[in-house]
Formats: structure tokens, sequence, C-alpha cells
């Protein structure tokens, strides 16, 4: 197998926006943080995360298309409660919550379109029907 210099190991996911306090706010309901200022002359904002890798929503190209499937998850031990709660804000769910067998998933987008997911593994937490 062939060495690299390059290191599996994602530091950073960037998610395009065109207003960035919408967004800012938006993502801020959904995942239950307090929004920093922004960076990069007000058109970068880091979502601080629990792990893992970093989350940023990026307003540099306001000229994306968000189609496509989900570029990343986000997980959750409560798949009911995550539901709920993304009704509650009235947030697009674009699938219903499908059994994979090792997960459990539901799809959704942010303001701008952008399909969102966020997973349950099976045998975790409560049960995801």
């Amino acid at each position: 197998m062939p060495s690299s210099p390059i290191r599996r190991h994602v530091g950073q996911v960037f998610v395009p926006v065109r207003d960035l306090a919408r967004s800012a706010g938006w993502y801020a309901a959904v995942l239950g943080f307090e929004p920093e200022a922004a960076s990069h002359e007000g058109t970068i904002l880091d979502i601080p995360m629990e792990d893992g890798p970093r989350l940023c929503l990026d307003a540099n190209r306001a000229d994306f298309t968000p189609d496509g499937p989900p570029r990343f998850f986000l997980w959750t031990d409560d798949m009911p409660a995550t539901v709920a709660h993304l009704r509650g804000l009235g947030v697009r769910i674009t699938s219903d919550v499908e059994d994979i067998g090792s997960v459990f998933f539901v799809q959704f987008e942010d303001p701008d379109g952008n399909p969102l997911m966020v997973c349950q593994r099976a045998g975790v937490g409560a049960p995801a029907r």
C-alpha cells in the first residue's frame, strides 16, 4: 500500500450558506449553542462541537447548489426527541426515520436546502420508533 503525507483525519466540514446570520441562528436553535462572532470579515462561523471534526458555516460562495446527499451526519441518542425537536423548530424533514440495521436515521434540510442527517446507533438510548 502506498504511503501518504495526508492524514486520514477530517479536520473541518464546511457548510455553504447564503445568509450567515440567518443560518447561525438556525443551526444554534437546532444544535443548542450560542453563536460567537463570525470571523473572516463576517463570512465564517465555527460551530462549537463536542468532539470530532469541526463544523463551519461558510458564506463565501452564495452561488452554490445544495443538491446531492448529506455530506456528513450528526449523532443522537434519542431519535424520537430529535424528530420532535426538529418539528418543533419547523425544520423541513425530508425522510421518514429509516432503520438500516446498524443505525436509524432521518434526513432534513437547513434554510439553504443543504441536506443534513441525524443518526442513532441501533440499541442506544430510547427506541427509535
